[in-house]
């Protein structure tokens, strides 16, 4: 069920795999998309399955990603926003981001209790979704954070056009690469982990390439195949005294 669970203080995070679920080939089996050719109801049983087991009882906040900037104050009880990132200061909350080659950043500062998860494909490195999450949670009151990088595809794997890794590379040079068989690419993971780092968070790297691990899921590799992992983060609801 998870390619990485952890827990820090009072905070506990996991990014999931794609084992434990419902669904049916192609999509077997923890499908945790939104939208697609998989059963609604296959879906909404992953999803059950993995709150179930990583935060019993706890309220979740997930987004309609769009691929931009915006971020939003995550709220339980509102509709899906349509944003890229996410932040609480509310214990018994899982804010949870998908993916399925783009990278999941969860944020935390488990002493004030400020939580943020982001969701940053090659247009919302461009968009600087992720130092955006990062201003947000201090403006909440975050102080000291960390930041976990998930699941994502590589740069020796994420193959572009030379004009689009020019474009991006322009916005953030750490994000320039180059394939394994030597044709222009970016690499997502090194551009999110160089903004981070210039907003002094510290990073925990627990990715692995989403295209070459076959218990992850890729649009990259599989198309319309592909279904969406997802990263978690939430503060236990036993550490809500006094917040």
């Amino acid at each position: 069920m998870y390619s990485h669970r952890t827990t820090i203080g009072p905070v506990d995070l996991a990014f999931t795999d794609r084992y434990g679920g419902v669904s049916g080939v192609p999509f077997d089996s923890l499908n945790l998309a939104i939208e697609g050719d998989d059963p609604p109801q296959a879906r909404a049983d992953n999803l059950q399955r993995v709150l179930g087991d990583f935060a019993p009882g706890d309220r979740l906040v997930d987004l309609h990603q769009v691929h931009g900037n915006r971020v939003v104050v995550g709220d339980p009880s509102a509709d899906r926003p349509r944003a890229d990132g996410v932040v609480t200061d509310r214990a018994g909350v899982v804010l949870m981001v998908r993916a399925a080659d783009c990278v999941p950043v969860l944020l935390a500062d488990p002493a004030a209790g400020i939580l943020g998860a982001a969701h940053a494909g090659r247009p919302g490195l461009a968009a600087a979704v992720v130092p955006a999450t990062v201003a947000r949670m201090r403006e909440l009151g975050a102080r000291a954070v960390t930041a976990w990088l998930g699941p994502h595809v590589c740069g020796a794997c994420y193959e572009v056009p030379a004009d689009l890794q020019a474009e991006v590379g322009a916005l953030e040079p750490a994000s320039i690469a180059t394939t394994s068989w030597g044709t222009p690419s970016l690499d997502l993971g090194a551009g999110v982990r160089a903004q981070l780092e210039r907003e002094g968070v510290r990073v925990v790297d627990v990715s692995r390439c989403t295209r070459e691990s076959a218990d992850l899921y890729s649009y990259r590799r599989d198309g319309r195949g592909a279904g969406r992992f997802a990263g978690l983060i939430r503060r236990r609801a036993d550490d809500a005294a006094g917040r």
